[in-house]
């Protein structure tokens, strides 16, 4: 498949001469933060809803703001050590723009509703399009940037240096294709989801239809790394956004008073008093403390590589003082006294995160080269534990994702038949995605026969765009689109879409 857009680097471009004369890498930068699909973030939901709340509470567009200055911090960090510097080079090299381009633009292809909208798009579209690839938020981030954001008239994508460009690519490979095999184990994300067995890799980060741009990407690293490995700067944004995740989300939910210190604590409390009788069980009880010591099994079986139990051990107690005992045992009442517990706590955590980044030139297929030393790695485990089960998997946030899940199917479905009944008269930026999408498709066909066998092309060329389509939409945007095409509202259709 012939390149749709000439790039500024065909290699790393470390020291390559480009449109800027001191760094290309601030232009990928910088087209990403000017970028339409990264303001849009600021309205797409992080994983609570501020609505109603009157707090400030974190988006897609804070979190990768965040994100970026810990990737930023990491980078300066390692870079300032000559023995982690000489390593980093040997890899393939750190470029501080790289990494704070691709942690501002990790999210860039992340739907309306949080994670529970990517859900919801992959089952639409294998379901009712047959699209093999389905989606997938990094795999969109990556077609946002190579295919649908444009940066002048005759452009498709941002026209990105290979370097920010494999820097994206958390999952350097598609849904089906290949990923070397390692002592029986795979890649992190890699596996089949337990869920939805039989549809390829949980996480990738490219569909078909941009394969042949992600080869170009990688291509420079081609010596130096095995098929399924980040780049350094990659690397180094996947950490980042570990530890924002599991420390700013966490903010949110004290804020909101989702995460309670009776429950939380109990069951921390519950594991470390009952840890050996729990560990001397074939089978777990639930009980409090069962669902961290089903984590603690969890993390032997998928990173023995790095599973110990001593470190468990810390990590809970640390979490029980730092987060139960010093943040969430004091309501939080938007006093002074409050917020400084807030701040002080994501401070406190954040230093001793990224103090905790070790540099590997040989790793394991589940970790990246960057990456937490086992100490803090557990700990993250415990803080995304409290997230997942204190907060993902509460009944009220499951009522209201059941409504999420229904408007988006609704709204797909409106959008599909639209453009199957009157397809001239449907938005104009729908109408572009599908003409984009048609010839994508006829040429990955021409070129990569085996990539689609059997498929309606018609149908899949119309699916991806209405998939595209709704991806690039704001919570709100998705809302008032679905109550104008369902007649809800007298009102026309005014919100500004991509």
């Amino acid at each position: 498949m012939q390149q749709r857009a000439a790039r500024r680097s065909d290699q790393t471009g470390r020291s390559m001469p480009g449109d800027l004369a001191t760094s290309p890498f601030r232009a990928d930068r910088d087209r990403i933060a000017a970028s339409a699909f990264f303001a849009r973030l600021g309205g797409v939901t992080q994983v609570v809803s501020p609505s109603g709340s009157g707090l400030l509470l974190h988006n897609r567009l804070t979190h990768s703001l965040k994100v970026a200055q810990v990737a930023r911090s990491i980078a300066e960090r390692l870079l300032a050590d000559p023995e982690d510097r000489a390593k980093l080079e040997r890899l393939g090299g750190c470029d501080l723009d790289v990494v704070e381009a691709a942690a501002l633009g990790h999210d860039l292809g992340h739907p309306p509703f949080g994670h529970l909208g990517e859900s919801v798009l992959d089952r639409i579209a294998r379901q009712r399009f047959g699209l093999p690839d389905g989606f997938e938020g990094n795999a969109q981030t990556y077609r946002v940037v190579t295919r649908i954001d444009v940066r002048g008239l005759d452009a498709e994508g941002l026209d990105l240096t290979a370097a920010t460009r494999a820097a994206l690519l958390k999952y350097p490979w598609t849904r089906h294709s290949p990923v070397p095999r390692r002592a029986a184990e795979l890649p992190r994300g890699a596996s089949e989801p337990e869920d939805a067995p039989g549809i390829g890799a949980a996480k990738f980060s490219c569909y078909s239809t941009e394969l042949d741009d992600m080869r170009d990407a990688r291509a420079p690293f081609d010596a130096l790394l095995p098929g399924w490995q980040q780049s350094v700067e990659a690397s180094i944004m996947d950490t980042a956004d570990d530890i924002a995740y599991a420390i700013h989300d966490l903010e949110d939910f004290h804020r909101v008073g989702i995460l309670q210190y009776t429950t939380v604590s109990h069951e921390l409390t519950e594991w470390l008093g009952h840890a050996v009788e729990f560990a001397a069980l074939d089978e777990v009880p639930d009980r409090p403390g069962a669902s961290l010591e089903r984590l603690r099994r969890r993390l032997h079986d998928k990173d023995a590589w790095i599973a110990s139990d001593e470190a468990f051990l810390d990590a809970v107690k640390k979490v029980r003082t730092d987060l139960v005992a010093n943040l969430l045992e004091v309501p939080f009442d938007r006093s002074k006294r409050a917020e400084q517990a807030v701040s002080r706590f994501s401070v406190d955590w954040t230093r001793r995160l990224v103090e905790g980044i070790q540099v590997s030139e040989k790793v394991e297929p589940r970790s990246g080269q960057v990456a937490l030393a086992r100490e803090q790695w557990h700990e993250v485990q415990v803080l995304k534990f409290v997230h997942r089960r204190f907060v993902l998997q509460r009944p009220d946030m499951a009522l209201q994702q059941r409504g999420q899940d229904r408007l988006i199917s609704n709204l797909v479905a409106a959008l599909d038949e639209w453009l199957v009944d009157a397809s001239e008269l449907a938005p104009h930026r729908l109408r572009d995605l599908h003409e984009l999408a048609t010839a994508e498709f006829e040429e990955l066909r021409n070129d990569h026969f085996d990539l689609l066998p059997g498929a309606s092309m018609e149908k899949m060329a119309r699916g991806r765009a209405v998939i595209d389509f709704v991806a690039s939409l704001t919570d709100d945007q998705a809302i008032s689109l679905l109550d104008s095409l369902s007649g809800r509202t007298t009102q026309p259709y005014t919100a500004l879409v991509l």
